[in-house]
């Protein structure tokens, strides 16, 4: 698995509002500025400065740069030439040959969400530059010419729970991290808590947010319990010394079940 370690909550914070950078920063795991969807046109020339000019701690950074192709990458890429951000984020990736033609300077999230993106997750995901996959919900709808990715009650629909699957897949195949999506009703703390257990139980590396308020909720979503440590921490101490199968407070112990326990442990040891 790749060594990226930035989560479990990445905060995005528009690149053109560089009075909150530092609070952003200080309140998630790492933060994901954003050069695109956050900044208006009018505002890119502005969002590039400030990054310029920020000083946040690069290992806790992800740079959101526009679509490769689009107008607007080459400036980005020219920006990040001046900064000692390494770490960036393609929006609405979709072709392996332009992602993997980036700077090698540069490790690279790729975000998949549009329907293409998804469908090359795979070729993404296997590119030497990608440290990681993210997927993205809204933008995948409406690149399928949809109206929502959610039904009435609050749950993704099928089209978008397929994306997030293939996506954690494609990353794990490759030995990458995963990303999950942002939870984009800020009031739902309930389904945030239940979507990021979710991620976190399913092979997730980290969950993406918007707001500072939903960085506590993803958290302790990916922290596991004194509980489930206690079992955990347990279980591996039984299995020193044992050869193959063996059973543990009568349930039948193999490899994969010790691998959950040392992935409950590294959280906790993390947390």
């Amino acid at each position: 698995m790749t060594g990226f370690a930035m989560g479990p909550a990445l905060l995005f914070c528009p690149a053109d509002r560089p009075e909150r950078f530092a609070k952003a920063a200080e309140r998630a795991d790492a933060v994901i500025l954003d050069l695109e969807d956050a900044v208006a046109s009018g505002r890119k020339v502005f969002a590039r400065g400030a990054l310029i000019e920020s000083e946040l701690d690069p290992a806790r950074v992800i740079v959101r740069i526009n679509p490769l192709g689009g107008e607007h990458v080459a400036a980005d890429l020219a920006t990040l030439s001046q900064t000692d951000y390494r770490t960036i984020m393609v929006a609405k990736a979709e072709s392996a040959k332009r992602v993997g033609r980036i700077d090698e300077r540069f490790e690279v999230v790729a975000l998949c969400e549009t329907a293409r993106g998804v469908a090359s997750a795979e070729k993404l995901a296997a590119l030497p530059n990608a440290v990681a996959l993210m997927w993205g919900a809204e933008d995948l709808v409406a690149s399928l010419g949809g109206t929502s990715s959610r039904k009435r009650r609050g749950g993704y629909r099928d089209i978008a729970r397929y994306a997030r699957s293939r996506v954690l897949l494609a990353a794990g195949a490759a030995g990458k991290a995963a990303i999950d999506a942002v939870h984009l009703d800020l009031a739902d703390e309930r389904g945030l808590r239940r979507e990021a257990s979710d991620a976190a139980a399913s092979g997730f590396a980290a969950s993406a947010c918007i707001h500072p308020g939903q960085v506590a909720t993803i958290r302790a979503a990916y922290r596991p319990d004194a509980a489930t440590v206690a079992w955990a921490r347990g279980l591996l101490a039984a299995a020193e010394g044992q050869g193959g199968v063996f059973s543990h407070r009568g349930r039948m112990v193999d490899e994969p079940v010790l691998r959950h326990a040392r992935t409950v442990v590294a959280r906790a040891d993390a947390g």
